[in-house]
């Protein structure tokens, strides 16, 4: 049974007006409802049992919590925003209103970058499936939480299937996308924007905003980190996620990744190899935006070079499901390449780093792997791999080549690769958030590509400190935050949608890095 559908049910409780103050600090630290003293009953019989039933609170409390819940055996984190705050806080379960657990408030921190004092609690040892919510005398209740198994099982197949509902040029049935379901969109011909009078077939694909623009580099980053995701977590991707294709002996995600595909080869010039930069809806204020004409911008050196990135990628994984349209893809992979040195010089762009690299591991050929010397002999090579996320996925592709490698080289860059992981984990325990960037001025991007050499990482040397570091990201993503709002779903008390806030889901880049996060965590 989905999570979501166990939770979401309000019940009663006794008054707290009248009993916590009370309880507050009856309970020693960390102690459960099983320990309390038993002059508790005492001191509740003065209190007439008043039932009214549980509301959402009214403020954005300063009690912060991970609103979709938490694993029963994980570690539970809670962030209290105040100064001078008592050294306890109390646990209650929603349906029944009882007091199930007491926990430790530790010392207040200051938190410069966000201008507060911050406090920690943990609740590790309430391990009892339910939804609860947490109270303390002076910042009063959180908003309600669920502690339970497979709490992220939902979210994962949600973010997975946000794909299936962006995809262009098909009829989505109530059957697979629910109230998302349309005709067919996108299906005429599109018309080149430097020459209109040329006819192109761009049908397919995924729509990546509102105005249902497809851009191949976006695109071939997006599949990417999908691929990536799977080849370090392949378990946590099933075959019966909930699209057309499901049943089909290959995972859901590949098959996916193949509608995205079977699009970006229609946008490879068959005369250059060069890759269109993006299919662009034109459509008039106020007119039916799945109807509107379609324009394809000129070819792009940022769009070749990342298809043929991609496009090598995709053939290695899939060459095992269907090893006649993996061949195609290698050859348009190729060709790619061919159209980027013709145009550019490689050292003029670090994505032909990390195309050098899948196409060595296709192919095995000499020429892609002396690319790849090239660049590992540069002087800023160590600053580029902390850096350029081409040079850092790049080198992630050269340490799981089967092919030929310079077994120095590999000994080098698991070295860069364990310093940028530890700094990252470094960053997340100074954080009274438990997180690498609290503020996220500019987005989710840093936290989230963090998230992804973590998930990197633990695959190839599983560190249980990471995997926890990973788990708070979640947390805060789900309400753990200042703001605290829920940044993924919409069904919890105070989600995007209620703070006029994007959610991470509706954004295709990040989604991808959100999938690959939370990959680990569905292990």
């Amino acid at each position: 049974m989905n999570f979501f559908s166990r939770l979401l049910k309000k019940n009663k409780m006794i008054s707290l007006a009248c009993i916590l103050p009370l309880l507050g600090s009856v309970a020693g630290c960390g102690a459960s409802s099983a320990e309390l003293p038993t002059d508790v009953a005492d001191i509740t019989s003065f209190v007439v049992p008043v039932q009214v039933d549980y509301e959402e609170p009214v403020q954005i409390p300063n009690t912060l919590v991970d609103q979709v819940g938490y694993e029963a055996a994980s570690e539970k984190a809670v962030v209290f925003r105040g100064e001078n705050l008592t050294d306890s806080f109390a646990i209650y379960d929603v349906e029944s209103g009882d007091q199930v657990y007491t926990g430790q408030i530790l010392k207040s921190v200051y938190n410069e970058e966000l201008g507060e004092y911050d406090s920690i609690g943990y609740f590790n040892d309430l391990e009892d499936e339910g939804r609860y919510f947490i109270f303390s005398d002076e910042l009063g209740q959180s908003y309600s939480f669920y502690i339970g198994e497979d709490v992220y099982g939902g979210l994962f197949d949600e973010a997975c299937k946000k794909y299936y509902i962006n995809r262009c040029g098909l009829a989505l049935s109530e059957n697979y996308a629910g109230d998302n379901a349309h005709s067919a969109c996108h299906t005429t011909a599109a018309h080149l924007q430097e020459d209109p009078s040329v006819e192109l077939d761009v049908t397919g694909g995924w729509h990546m905003d509102e105005q249902a623009g497809k851009d191949s580099a976006l695109g071939c980053r997006i599949a990417e980190d999908l691929i990536m995701a799977y080849e370090m977590n392949e378990s946590a991707f099933s075959d019966d996620s909930g699209i057309p294709e499901s049943g089909n002996d290959i995972p859901d995600i590949l098959d996916e990744v193949r509608y995205e595909v079977e699009w970006l080869l229609k946008m490879q010039d068959p005369r250059t190899g060069g890759v269109y930069g993006a299919a662009v809806t034109n459509a008039a204020e106020g007119a039916d935006l799945f109807a509107a004409p379609v324009f394809v911008t000129p070819v792009s050196m940022d769009a070749t070079i990342s298809f043929a990135s991609m496009l090598a990628r995709f053939s290695y994984f899939y060459q095992q499901y269907d090893g006649e349209f993996a061949t195609t893809c290698l050859k348009a992979a190729d060709r790619a390449w061919s159209c980027f040195l013709n145009n550019q010089k490689i050292t003029d762009n670090t994505a032909s780093f990390k195309a050098a690299a899948q196409l060595y591991r296709a192919t095995g050929s000499s020429s892609y792997h002396n690319v790849l010397t090239d660049f590992f002999a540069r002087s800023d090579f160590k600053e580029l791999f902390d850096t350029d996320e081409n040079i850092f996925l790049g080198s992630v592709t050269y340490l799981s080549i089967s092919q030929q490698v310079d077994v120095q080289t590999c000994g080098v860059l698991m070295k860069y690769l364990m310093k940028k992981s530890e700094a990252i984990a470094q960053a997340a325990s100074r954080s009274t958030y438990l997180v690498t960037d609290a503020a996220a001025k500019d987005g989710f991007g840093k936290m989230l590509q963090d998230m992804r050499c973590l998930t990197i990482t633990d695959h190839i040397i599983y560190n249980h400190e990471y995997t926890t570091i990973i788990e708070n990201h979640a947390h805060y993503f789900m309400g753990m935050n200042p703001k605290a709002v829920n940044f993924v779903t919409d069904d919890t008390e105070r989600s995007y949608k209620d703070a006029s806030l994007g959610g991470i889901m509706n954004d295709p880049e990040e989604d991808a890095l959100l999938i690959f996060m939370l990959s680990v965590l569905e292990k």
